[in-house]
């Protein structure tokens, strides 16, 4: 292999990239959740589909085209982050910070979006729905706010790291 085959010499490589590792763990996060829930709530426990206010086939397929947008997004989440690694510009604190921001992003979006709004599902039937639904949401607010405070923790160390020229910080 020759020296032209070497990573394109703009390729930022060396300089982390804070908004676009907090993305693609975003993604990365908003996926993982959906896979969660599409498989412990809807395939093992069978609480619900993703769209139940039809048939049983039509809530299948309603779960199978969720299973396939998770799917899309956990493969080009990886795709992102593996690119990241490569060009060595993964934030490896905002992308944890995104991770949980996407995890609870998906969770409320589910819980007041999905359940409440649109009323495309509940958490469960056939029981009063309001402890799954505080217990529902309270997980999403829970893991929203790790991700906030690991956001903002992130962008301290960055502030203070960039702005120190010796990179210590009293």
């Amino acid at each position: 292999m020759n020296a032209s085959a070497r990573p394109h010499p703009a390729a930022p490589g060396t300089r982390p990239e804070p908004r676009r590792s907090m993305v693609v763990c975003g993604l990365l996060g908003v996926a993982v959740m959906a896979a969660v829930d599409e498989i412990v709530f809807h395939q093992i426990l069978h609480w619900h589909h993703f769209y139940d206010r039809s048939t049983t086939g039509m809530g299948l397929m309603s779960d199978g085209l969720l299973h396939t947008g998770e799917l899309l997004g956990l493969v080009a989440g990886f795709f992102l982050y593996a690119d990241l690694r490569r060009r060595r510009s993964l934030s490896p604190s905002h992308a944890l910070a995104g991770f949980f921001l996407g995890l609870g992003i998906f969770q409320l979006y589910d819980g007041i979006v999905d359940h409440k709004l649109l009323r495309l599902h509940q958490v469960r039937y056939g029981v009063d729905v309001t402890p799954y639904d505080w217990a529902w949401n309270l997980a999403g607010l829970v893991l929203l706010l790790t991700g906030v405070a690991l956001a903002v923790r992130a962008a301290r160390v960055g502030r203070t790291d960039s702005g120190s020229g010796s990179g210590s910080a009293s």
